[in-house]
This record gives C-alpha cells, structure tokens and sequence, in this order.
C-alpha cells in the first residue's frame, strides 16, 4: 500500500544551500524515491522563490507567504508568522499524516480539527537553547532583545510537542534532552543530505575553506574568530564563502592579504571549493543540533578542521582533528598542511562515520512510523 505524507516547511527547500534545507530537501528526496506519495507545504519569504524542481518529488506543491507583521505577541514569531488559514485548509483535505518541519511550523500542531492525525516533527535543533546562544554572539542591541524573547516564547511553546505522536531529534545529544520531556516518542533520525558516496581528492591542497550563511550571528563570529584570532598569524590562505558579509568581516578581511571573500557561489561551487581545500575548518561556537555543512565535508573534504562545539553529540568528533582554541587551530594548521590525505585517513574516516548518515536507511525509519 502506498504511504503519503504531508510536510510542512519552514522555508522553501530549494536550492538546498544552507543547513536547515538541505536536510528538509533530501528528506523529501529520500522518502520519494522509497514510493511515498508526498503534499509538500512551504513558507516563501525573502529571496528564495518558488521551485518547479520540487514537483519532481512531490504529488503536489503549496506556496504561502510567511507574515511580517503579527499581533500575536504570546507566541514566538518564527511561529506566528507561519499561520496561515489555506495551509490548514489543505491539511484538512485528506487524513494523511503530518510531518512539521521544525517548531516554526507547529503553529496548527495541537488544531482540534488535526487531533485524529499521526503528526511527526522534526527538531532541527533545541530551539529555545539555540535564540538563547545567538542573543549571546549577537551585537545589536535591538536583535539581542529580539532572540532573547524568542528563546523564552519558544520554551513556553516547545510543550506542545506532548501533541506530537513523534518527535524527531536530529542528533543523539537532542534525542537525550528531549526524551527527558516527551518520552519514547522521541526517535534519532540523523540529519539528511546529498551525498551517497565520497568524493575525497587525495592528496594535497593549498588552502583553508570556511563557508557558512553570513547573515546568521554564529556564523559571522565564527569567521570573525578565524580572520582576526588565527589565520592574522599565519601565512596560510583562507577562503570564506558566504551569502551576506557584513562591514566587520570585510574590513576585518582587507587587513590579512591571505583572506580571500567568495560571495554568492552555488552550492556546485561550494562543493567544488570544499572538495579542492586542503583543511575545511569549521568553528562553530553554538553547541546545539548537528551542522549540515560538517557532515558535507565529511564526505566531500580533506582534512576537517573543528572546535569541540561543532561535533559535540554528533558521532563524528572521532573522525575530526579538534583545537580548543585559537592557539591550536594555528598549530593544526600548520601540521595539516604539510601532510597528504590518504587512502588510508579515508578507510578510517568512513569506519567512523558507517551507515548511520544513510539517507535511505533513515527514510525507512520515518516511513515505519507511519500508517
């Protein structure tokens, strides 16, 4: 019997070009190609338009403007702004279950005209954890105030997950936190992406890649730190690929002849940037969820280059060289480069990383959770 499905997403999941996405898209990808008759659901907003793309893998597309302007002050803006009376419409067209991609889209989670439903969502991260990180690296007084009530709303909200019969955590260290709350209903399901193989180069390269979506704060301090803390003190070239440098990374990378500002390239061109540097290095210094770009590189890159935060929970810190701090990442650095990646360093690397990141074995998972 054919399974079908309605997911609702935060945002439109092509291009799959930055975190959040990717794992959405490939979900959708995956559980097409396992035969599940799909009704994808997508917030538009910004500068991300609609996709004929998605019709590939989906019975049919809905489109629906996320508000910017919202009265309800109680609820976290990431959610309120996602209420929308034609998506409840056409949730209510069938009996399908419902798969709500993130908490942003829970707005209709508990909806009484939704109770008989089998209703999933993924949690692409400890929401209320994450605002509360990003009000710390944030600057702007006005953004700070911003992500610090949206950590507090989102921790009221986050207790209507009891009304979900499934909750799906993206990594061991969440799967944990949650089922401290909500019980077994809490299900691992590792995060989805686009590689089915490696596509390691052996040998050398000669430089560093960093990449990231510049318009988040984490990110920005995160190239901020490499900039200014580590590669000012070393003649090594850095890349850094983003979508929206703000004034502090340019000025800070026009004092450092080695930084090298790559913006607006496609995610064919990232991979191609990630697949030719010697160290992919990723700081990260919010320790919450899994970041999609880690496990990319694990596939695609040389060397990976992290700071405890960006592996903790993850399963992968065995397959990263690690630094602490800024004086390790300049020393790591400085070994890396001088050293060929190998056959061997790739046997190793796919022993630790195994099955678990199968997209279509984890596809399975979430098909067997349905009716």
């Amino acid at each position: 019997m054919t399974k079908t499905i309605h997911i609702i997403a935060f945002d439109i999941p092509f291009p799959a070009n930055y975190g959040g996405v990717i794992d959405v898209f490939y979900r959708v990808k995956a559980l097409h190609e396992l035969g599940v008759k799909i009704t994808l659901h997508c917030f538009e907003y910004g500068k991300r338009t609609q996709q004929i793309d998605l019709e590939k893998y989906c019975e049919k597309v809905y489109y629906y403007q996320r508000k910017k302007l919202v009265v309800e002050f109680w609820l976290p803006y990431v959610v309120s702004s996602r209420k929308n009376a034609s998506l409840l419409k056409n949730l209510q067209a069938d009996n399908a279950p419902i798969l709500f991609e993130a908490i942003h889209c829970c707005y209709f989670l508990n909806q009484p005209s939704l109770s008989h439903r089998i209703k999933l969502v993924r949690t692409h991260n400890i929401e209320h954890d994450y605002y509360k990180l990003l009000a710390l690296s944030e600057k702007k007084i006005a953004k700070k105030l911003y992500f610090l009530a949206e950590a507090f709303l989102l921790k009221s909200f986050e207790l209507k997950l009891h009304q979900a019969n499934y909750i799906l955590a993206i990594s061991e260290k969440d799967r944990i936190q949650l089922n401290g709350i909500y019980g077994s209903k809490v299900q691992l399901i590792p995060a989805f992406h686009g590689n089915s193989n490696y596509k390691i180069i052996m040998g050398k390269g000669n430089f560093c890649f960093y990449h990231g979506k510049l318009s988040v704060s984490e990110n920005q301090q995160a190239a901020i730190f490499l900039i200014e803390k580590v590669f000012n003190q070393s003649s090594y070239i850095l890349k850094i690929a983003g979508d929206e440098f703000s004034p502090e990374i340019r000025n800070a990378a026009s004092q450092n002849s080695n930084i090298h500002l790559l913006e607006g390239l496609t995610p064919i061109e990232i991979d191609k940037h990630i697949q030719e540097a010697h160290i992919n290095i990723l700081p990260t210094f919010q320790p919450t969820g899994i970041k999609l770009k880690l496990i990319n590189v694990m596939f695609q890159g040389r060397f990976v280059l992290v700071n405890p935060q960006m592996v903790e929970g993850s399963g992968l810190e065995d397959a990263c060289i690690i630094a602490k701090n800024n004086s390790e990442f300049i020393q790591k650095i400085d070994e890396l480069m001088k050293q060929e990646f190998t056959t061997d360093l790739l046997l190793e690397r796919a022993k630790i990383i195994g099955s678990e990141f199968d997209v279509l074995k984890n596809a399975q998972k979430i098909i067997q959770l349905l009716p």
